[in-house]
């Protein structure tokens, strides 16, 4: 059979009758009109707007070099006052048995001789901006004062420091060696 006959041989179908086409609003209005195209920005604004983005960038990364600059700076100083604070700490001792050397009574060339080397240190740890804290006669303060006696005596005020047991000392503002003393009350 060929292809023609098939189609006579088949029963037909209906045909379905066409929607009539009803007319509502929606379809009586016009279709809207596109949208007017956005303005688009010319080359020059692009340029200047990329320019200024890029300047933004710069001055951010100037400024956050400026300061990693100034912190590493404190830091290096930082550092430098610690390992001069600990090489002068470590000299103390010898200060310490200079100093009770010449309150000890000996004869007048060995007190001399004691006396001129300790003031050579004395000078030496000036020289480094190392000062010794003043105690006796001074009010207790925790931050520069170790508190090892307590006493009670009416002559003395409240927090006073009666004596020094032993020296404390700074560098600059930052204290190497607390000084050791006696307060009153």
């Amino acid at each position: 059979m060929s292809k023609k006959d098939e189609k006579k041989n088949k029963p037909q179908q209906p045909e379905e009758p066409k929607a009539k086409e009803v007319k509502t609003e929606e379809a009586q209005k016009p279709a809207p009109e596109p949208a007017p195209e956005e303005k688009k920005p010319s080359e020059a604004e692009t340029l200047k707007a990329s320019l200024a983005e890029a300047n933004d960038k710069y001055l951010r990364m100037l400024a956050e070099y400026d300061n990693y600059r100034r912190r590493s700076q404190k830091e290096r100083e930082s550092i430098y006052a610690d390992v001069r604070a600990d090489t002068v700490k470590k000299f103390l001792p010898v200060y310490d048995n200079l100093a009770r050397a010449i309150q000890h009574e000996t004869d007048d060339d060995t007190r001399k001789g004691v006396e001129g080397i300790f003031n050579q240190l004395k000078a030496i740890l000036e020289g480094l901006g190392v000062t010794e804290i003043e105690t006796v006669g001074k009010k207790f303060d925790a931050n520069l004062h170790d508190a090892l006696l307590h006493i009670e005596d009416e002559k003395y005020g409240e927090g006073e420091i009666v004596l020094e047991l032993e020296k404390g000392f700074k560098l600059g503002d930052k204290v190497i060696r607390f000084a050791k003393v006696q307060v009153a009350n």
